[in-house]
C-alpha cells in the first residue's frame, strides 16, 4: 500500500470504502498499525489521559504532541499521520500557524483542531500555508468544562442543526477530514451525507465514512473509565497484531461499532 494521502481518503468516501483510524503515541505501536494498513494514525491529546494520567486533555502541550509525533513518524511508512493541536494552542490565527508548523516539522501530515465556525479564518490560513486540516465536532474534550463533563452532544434539534452548520462552514473553509464524537447515530449519518469530505466517527455509529479509537481502549488497557463506544479487541484475540487486524475487519464490514457502542 502506498502512502495514504488526503485525496486517497476522499476517494475512499466516494467508493464507500470504510476508513480505519487509531491513536498512536510511539514508534513501536505506530509500526504495528502501519503494517496492518490502518489508514490514519492520530497523535491525540488523549495522551494526557492514557499516558500522563491526567483526568482531561487540558495539560497537554504542543511540545508533548511534537515529541510523540516525531516518534510515530519514525516508523510510519504508509499511514497518514494527524497531530492534535492541544488546548489553547490555536486561540488566534497567528498562534495556530506557528504551532501547526511545529507539528508538521515533527512529522505530521495534517493537524486537527476542535471547534466550529469560529475557526474558519484559521482553517483557511492553514490551507493557504500548505497545512492540511482535520476538524473535530460533537464532544470536543478540550471543552469538557463548558459541557460540564463528557456528555453526548447533538440530541436536541437546535444542537444538531448547529453541529451541521459548523460542519458545513468548516468544509467551506477547507478542512479535508472531520472527526465527529459522541453524537446520536442519526445525526452522524446526516453530517456524513451532507459533507463531501470523509467523516470519521467515534461514538457516532456505523454510518460514518470511518472509525477511530484510542488504542488503549481498543486493547482494554485504559486505566479507570472505559467509554461505551469502545471495544476490547485484544480480549477476543489474545494477540496485539491480530487485535488490530480484527478492528480493521470489523470496521470495514460494519460489524463495529454495533448498537451497543452507539447513542440514539
Amino acid at each position: 500500500m502506498a502512502k495514504i494521502s488526503v485525496s486517497r481518503l476522499a476517494k475512499m468516501k466516494q467508493e464507500q470504502e470504510k476508513i480505519t483510524c487509531i491513536t498512536a503515541y510511539d514508534a513501536s505501536f505506530a509500526a504495528i498499525f502501519d503494517q496492518a494498513d490502518i489508514q490514519v494514525l492520530l497523535v491525540g491529546d488523549s495522551l494526557g489521559m492514557v499516558l500522563q494520567g491526567h483526568d482531561s486533555t487540558l495539560p497537554v502541550t504542543v511540545e508533548h504532541i511534537a515529541y510523540h509525533t516525531a516518534a510515530v513518524a519514525s516508523t510510519t511508512e504508509k499511514s497518514l499521520i494527524i497531530a492534535d493541536l492541544p488546548f489553547m494552542s490555536y486561540s488566534t490565527p497567528e498562534q495556530t500557524y506557528n504551532n501547526a508548523a511545529t507539528l508538521m516539522r515533527s512529522g505530521a501530515n495534517m493537524v486537527k483542531l476542535e471547534g466550529g465556525t469560529w475557526l474558519s479564518e484559521s482553517v483557511k490560513g492553514l490551507i493557504e500555508r500548505g497545512i492540511p486540516v482535520c476538524g473535530h465536532l460533537g464532544l470536543t474534550p478540550q471543552s469538557v468544562n463548558v459541557f460540564g463533563g463528557y456528555k453526548v452532544q447533538g440530541r436536541a434539534d437546535e444542537q444538531a442543526d448547529k453541529l451541521i452548520e459548523d460542519a458545513l462552514a468548516l468544509e467551506k473553509a477547507g478542512i479535508q477530514l472531520l472527526v465527529i464524537e459522541c453524537v446520536p447515530v442519526a445525526l452522524a449519518e446526516r453530517v456524513t451525507k451532507a459533507l463531501n469530505i470523509p467523516v470519521i466517527g467515534i461514538g457516532a455509529g456505523a454510518e460514518t465514512d470511518g472509525q477511530i479509537l484510542v488504542m488503549h481502549d481498543a486493547f482494554g488497557i485504559s486505566a479507570g473509565f472505559c467509554p461505551k463506544f469502545s471495544k476490547n479487541f485484544l480480549v477476543e484475540t489474545g494477540d496485539i497484531r491480530r487485535a488490530v487486524e480484527l478492528y480493521k475487519e470489523q470496521v470495514e464490514n460494519k460489524i463495529f461499532p454495533g448498537s451497543e457502542h452507539s447513542f440514539y
